[in-house]
């Protein structure tokens, strides 16, 4: 036991007098105070237990965010042992991070800053597609393959797939088919995300994007779209949506994955 651990246990001790289940009760005390970990920094309280209750630490939003509280967040999360993600931030916001940070990078099409992110030398085979309709929809998707890189999920992009031209798609499947989930990035009538749903098994998280004229009403008929869609393995966030796109995908990766190891330790222990 550590020095707190003792100290809990003294207290406990006045209650609970079996020392297995004062044990037990000092392990989940500290499983919880470690999950209410902050940070307060000028403008903002850092929740540090997130990666310990939801499996990946707090993520920034930094739209309308002074850059110098980004780069305070930043540093609590690196002293914390922690991998850092800003979405939605400016050139500005951006160059003042870097120059403070230099070790940060900036994706200008996502609008990310990332730290702490998976190498590009990583080798293992991809384990989530993310997919655009057309290269309009670039951003979105770029946004939702840097939270993938953030949680150190490997991923694929396939890009300018959609329904006009049926025959690009095509192609990709084998490869589609190899994934545990796909994310979908389209615009206009969003009917790519149906198309996909009925050539895989996994899960196919629809992301829909402003990209289109008039009557797509800024994302609205995308969304309907893939709301009201026929194929069953289809499920939507909000429009615009490619880190929250990238994030479920990456948390339905990494339980597989988790799942597949299991299953191989499993093995090994049988055999």
């Amino acid at each position: 036991m550590s020095a707190s651990d003792e100290q809990l246990d003294s207290v406990l001790a006045g209650f609970v007098s079996d020392s297995q289940e004062r044990l037990n009760a000092v392990t989940a005390l500290q499983a919880l105070f470690k999950g209410s970990r902050t940070a307060a920094v000028d403008g903002a309280e850092v929740d540090l237990g997130r990666a310990a209750r939801c499996g990946f630490p707090e993520v920034v939003y930094g739209e309308g965010k002074p850059p110098e509280l980004i780069v305070d967040v930043f540093r609590r999360q690196q002293a914390a042992g922690q991998a850092s993600l800003a979405t939605r931030v400016s050139s500005n916001q951006a160059s003042f991070v870097c120059q403070e940070i230099p070790e940060v990078r900036y994706n200008a099409v996502a609008r990310t800053l990332t730290l702490d992110f998976l190498s590009e030398n990583d080798q293992r085979a991809p384990q989530v597609a993310v997919v655009t309709a057309g290269s309009c929809d670039a951003p979105v998707a770029e946004e939702a393959l840097e939270t993938l890189r953030w949680m150190n999920v490997p991923a694929v992009l396939i890009a300018d797939v959609g329904v006009a031209g049926p025959q690009r798609l095509l192609k990709q499947v084998p490869l589609l088919q190899m994934m545990k989930v796909v994310v979908c990035v389209a615009g206009m009538e969003a009917a790519l995300p149906s198309v996909l749903g009925g050539h895989v098994s996994c899960p196919v998280i629809g992301v829909p994007t402003s990209v289109g004229y008039g009557a797509s009403l800024g994302g609205i008929t995308a969304l309907l779209s893939m709301l009201t869609c026929c194929a069953s393995n289809v499920v939507t966030v909000n429009i615009d949506g490619g880190f929250r796109g990238g994030y479920v995908a990456g948390i339905m990766a990494t339980s597989c994955a988790a799942a597949d190891d299991s299953s191989s330790c499993d093995e090994v222990t049988d055999d």
